[in-house]
Formats: structure tokens, C-alpha cells, sequence
């Protein structure tokens, strides 16, 4: 089946030393993926009605304290921008999303955006899930939540560009967005509850950080 919806992870924007930023390596290579996957499948773009491909990301690696990116310069804008410059916009309806710092931030304000537009996914017409393969099944875990969206509703449209896999990390992230967001359904409630964690895991990290400060060595 093809996908003639993509939503497009972002990997991070990185400021340029002239006062603006510029997109990773990994953010260029899930954009440049999604303009390969629509330019293969130019005919199908071209003739479905609602074909779009929607960019997410706001600013998720900027350093604590770091102020947020200007308009035109969030990870959304900045893939969209390479995607018209490659004429993706020729096949496709081009939308950012660039308020997200997190993965599930970038499917819940999609969704409340209302950029997926009025499509009914379904095994022959998915939803297709650009980013890197060890990536992607967080993602379709979290599209789970998110859109109720499972198995040949979602299509992967994996990134084939070099990227060193965090896999403990990915591991540790994808069990707790398995055991973090259980039960929920909503994208309002999903937001709640990791807020919560994040306030909970920052506390943590402060008692962690008083703990180590007030030791003795020896």
C-alpha cells in the first residue's frame, strides 16, 4: 500500500554561528526521506485527494536556558523549507508542526493542530511514519495512543541515512511510553500524564543532585 499522508519526525535543529540555525544531519535525512518516498510515488500524490505531508518539531535540543529558535527556524519549518526546495509541494499540501519537544508532543499537536486534515486511516489508505528505523516503533507505539492507530494503519517510511542507534536508551524511552501512558486515549490526557513524568523525573534528578553534592568522599 502506498501512504499519501506522511508525518515527519524532526531529529534537531543546531544554531549556525550567524545568528540563525540549521537542521542536523538526522532532520535532513528523515526530510530528504519523505521527498524520495513522494517523488516514488509521484502519480499516487498527484491523484489523492488530501495528499499532504506534515513536519514536526519545535526545538527539543537546545541547552537549558537556551532561548527558542525564531519563527522559520523550528525543526518543522526548517524540513518544510527543504521539502519545497526540492518541489515536494508540486505532489503535496506542505504543514509544520513546530511547537513539540518530544515524540509524543509531535503526534498530539499534529492531531489538536488539525494539520492531518480529514483522512480516515485504514490498512489501504495508512498513515505513513517517517524517521529512522530505531525509532519507529516508539513512534507506531505512541501513534497507538495518540490516533488509535495499529498494525496496517500506520506504514513505515524508514530513514536510510547514517545514524549510530541509541539502543539502551531508545529501549528505556519506548518501555516507559509503554507503561507511562497506559490507558490513556486522548492527546490532552497523553500531554497531562507526561508532564507529570517529566515533573517526577526532575525531581528526582534534584534529590539525585543534592545527594552527591552533600557527600562525604571517603
Amino acid at each position: 500500500m502506498i501512504a499519501t499522508v506522511l508525518l515527519v519526525f524532526g531529529r534537531g535543529v543546531v544554531a549556525d554561528g550567524g545568528g540563525g540555525y540549521r537542521l542536523t544531519g538526522e532532520s535532513v535525512a528523515r526530510a530528504r526521506a519523505a521527498v524520495t518516498y513522494v517523488r516514488a510515488h509521484a502519480a499516487e500524490f498527484r491523484a489523492a485527494t488530501g495528499a499532504r505531508v506534515v513536519f514536526t518539531g519545535g526545538w527539543p535540543h537546545g541547552p537549558a536556558g537556551a532561548p527558542d529558535p525564531p519563527a522559520a527556524y523550528r525543526e518543522g519549518e526548517l524540513m518544510r523549507a527543504l521539502a519545497r526546495e526540492a518541489g515536494l509541494d508540486g505532489y503535496a499540501r506542505l504543514d509544520a508542526e513546530t511547537r513539540s519537544r518530544t515524540t509524543l508532543q509531535n503526534l498530539a499537536l499534529t492531531v489538536q493542530d488539525g494539520l492531518l486534515g480529514p483522512a480516515r486511516f485504514t490498512p489501504a489508505h495508512p498513515l505513513g511514519l517517517v524517521s529512522h528505523p530505531w525509532h519507529l516503533p516508539r513512534v507506531r507505539l505512541l501513534a497507538g495512543r495518540v490516533l488509535g492507530l495499529r498494525g496496517a494503519e500506520l506504514l513505515d517510511v524508514p530513514v536510510t541515512g547514517p545514524e549510530p542507534v541509541p539502543a539502551r536508551r531508545e529501549r528505556a524511552a519506548r518501555v516507559a511510553s509503554r507503561l507511562g501512558y497506559l490507558g490513556l486515549r486522548t492527546p490532552e490526557a497523553l500531554l497531562r500524564r507526561e508532564r507529570g513524568l517529566t515533573r517526577a523525573a526532575h525531581r528526582v534528578e534534584g534529590l539525585l543532585g543534592r545527594g552527591f553534592a552533600t557527600r562525604r568522599p571517603g
